[in-house]
């Protein structure tokens, strides 16, 4: 199967005082239509940075040192500015992490999606009103709300409108950071049923940056663990949640309740993620891995496939291969 989206050796520095520090290296993931891809970690370890460099939205200090952002075959990263506007939200779209304030509180809810719609010169106010209407019935908001300020709106209400202004272009491919960031439980259950049927009924790609587990179990079908800006494992849902390899995968899965053992203690991982300015030379978990050997610190693991679609980037692993 074709992806839609192809990301291949993607590496991004940020300049700070005169030196490069490496926020990504090397990343390597695709995006199929129909299906979804979670980018999971620690803040800190790459996740929204990746997910800005495929809409080339780095801030002025980060830059895109080598890979390819491939979609439909066309490299993103060699494109102009002016070219990729054809490409940003039209095929892909983003959803940003924190819609309390990521809507204009003077600006009417339908203005502020139509102005997404009028980028087309072919469509006139009218066409893009009764499109506005039709893309708040997606997103389970009532058309007759739609002269309505974001402070009329819950934070949930807030977050579907926000969804509403991505497919607002018909993308491809839908990403969403963080999307139930400081929503209670109830309305990250709506958000998360309305990604699923949005997948489902438009065939879009979706790419999800998250540190819930519980959400990636819920929604996501691959998994894309990241750690210090590098891959530490990546496979299928259920290959990660039933055969996680990388220690690191395996201490996120512990730290996270199973109904199943109520008892059991939660592990956890000690120490901190590893500052950009201060990386380990070797693998970039091995000051706080409970499997770290001598090799660990001298030697970056590759992210080699152990089974059929299933990377990991562990010596640990590769020996347990070689044995």
């Amino acid at each position: 199967m074709t992806p839609v989206l192809d990301i291949q050796h993607l590496s991004i520095d940020y300049q700070s005082n005169g030196r490069s520090l490496h926020a990504v290296d090397d990343i390597n993931f695709q995006v199929h239509k129909g299906h979804s891809l979670a980018l999971v970690g620690e803040s800190g370890c790459g996740k929204s940075t990746t997910m800005l460099s495929l809409l080339r939205l780095l801030p002025a200090e980060g830059r895109i040192i080598s890979g390819k952002i491939l979609y439909g075959g066309v490299d993103l990263l060699q494109l102009s500015e002016r070219e990729m506007r054809e490409y940003r939200w039209k095929r892909i779209a983003i959803v940003f992490q924190g819609a309390m304030n990521a809507l204009n509180p003077v600006q009417r809810i339908s203005d502020q999606i139509a102005e997404a719609i009028m980028r087309d010169p072919a469509i006139n106010r009218k066409q893009a009103l009764l499109q506005v209407h039709e893309l708040m019935e997606i997103v389970g908001i009532p058309p007759n709300r739609a002269q309505q300020y974001p402070h009329q709106f819950s934070g949930g209400m807030r977050q579907r409108v926000m969804i509403a202004m991505a497919l607002a272009c018909k993308p491809d491919v839908l990403i969403a950071d963080e999307p139930t960031t400081a929503l209670d439980v109830m309305i990250q259950a709506q958000i998360l049923s309305l990604l699923q049927k949005l997948q489902r009924d438009l065939g879009l790609a979706v790419v999800l940056v998250t540190h819930d587990l519980g959400v990636v179990a819920e929604v996501c079908d691959d998994v894309l663990v990241m750690y210090g800006g590098k891959v530490a494992e990546a496979g299928s849902v259920e290959t990660i949640f039933n055969n996680p390899l990388h220690p690191y995968t395996q201490r996120l899965l512990q730290a996270f309740p199973d109904i199943n053992r109520p008892m059991s203690a939660l592990a956890s991982i000690a120490g901190h993620p590893p500052s950009l300015d201060n990386l380990p030379t070797g693998c970039r978990f091995e000051p706080r891995c409970h499997l770290r050997s001598d090799i660990c610190k001298r030697q970056s693991p590759l992210a080699l496939e152990h089974d059929t679609g299933h990377y990991v980037a562990c010596h640990h692993v590769e020996i347990q291969i070689a044995n």
